[in-house]
């Protein structure tokens, strides 16, 4: 399997403070992978160092084959990128907007054409091509971002908190437009606060294997690997107990031996054992909640 995105001993520091440190990280082509850290982790600096935002300090970054430094137009040819906020420009039109993208990228006429009734269909904005980007609601507007970045036909595609703001209804939807991309092949990096976001996405990518996770913390990596392989490491089953203000929880092998230790106590009110899950795994590896 070949590698999309390849971080090397990358360290960035601002003002003598290092927010990412030492970071070495690879994805694979065709992967979903999950990038998780609580605000301040170093997670929104690595994407900007992946594209092509920001230089590391120290390290190696390649992506789609490309060095970030040395080859950063052809980088920039090989992703696209949806960030967290909203960046259509509201006085140009849904078309307008994919346009001008497309001119930006030199793609050449019919193709531009082409390529803009194409994506506008495969994201539902065709009904809207003439409407102000500024009438459109969020959900829209996230998904003409989605369309504007797969315009150029990137390799990988960065995602950086693509549902932050959205109705349940319509953040399932761009989880169904993701998962979609990733089985036409594309590698596709993505940045979260929502648990459930990262195990519906990450759980089978197009290469049919489950996608990865990273977690973030302080600048570091400290945890790698995929849901199931945390679940094995740090338990499957979790006791969950109410003491005053304070939640409690432990982490166990499996059901059964969760469901021995609670009946083993001999007060059980206030005790709950259930399956764990990634946000559990992640509030014991950092000590947050990412929301």
């Amino acid at each position: 399997m070949n590698t999309a995105v390849n971080i090397s001993g990358v360290s960035k520091i601002y003002d003598r403070i290092s927010v990412v440190n030492n970071l070495s990280l690879s994805i694979e082509e065709g992967e979903i992978f999950g990038l998780l850290g609580p605000n301040g982790a170093g997670k929104s600096t690595t994407i900007r160092m992946l594209i092509t935002l920001a230089k590391p300090s120290q390290g190696n970054i390649e992506v789609a084959g490309y060095d970030t430094l040395r080859q950063s137009d052809r980088v920039k040819r090989s992703i696209g990128v949806v960030l967290q906020q909203t960046s259509v420009d509201g006085d140009l039109s849904v078309w307008e907007n994919l346009e001008f993208h497309g001119r930006m990228h030199h793609i050449p006429n019919p193709v531009r054409q082409e390529r803009i009734n194409r994506w506008l269909e495969y994201v539902e904005l065709t009904q809207k091509r003439n409407a102000l980007a500024k009438t459109l609601s969020g959900g829209m507007k996230r998904r003409l971002q989605i369309a504007r970045a797969l315009l150029h036909e990137p390799q990988i595609l960065f995602l950086d908190e693509p549902t932050v703001g959205l109705d349940p209804q319509t953040r399932r939807r761009l989880w169904e437009i993701i998962q979609d991309l990733n089985q036409k092949g594309m590698t596709i990096l993505l940045t979260t606060h929502y648990m459930e976001e990262v195990e519906f996405l990450c759980d089978r990518c197009g290469n049919g294997k489950p996608g990865r996770i990273g977690i973030m913390e302080t600048g570091k990596l400290i945890e790698l690997g995929t849901l199931e392989e945390f679940r094995s490491r740090y338990g499957e089953a979790i006791a969950v107990s109410q003491k005053g203000d304070r939640i409690d929880y432990q982490f166990f092998a499996d059901s059964t031996a969760a469901n021995t230790y609670l009946d083993s106590l001999a007060d059980k009110r206030g005790v709950m054992v259930r399956d764990s899950n990634l946000e559990d795994i992640f509030v014991e590896l950092t000590g947050h909640q990412l929301n």
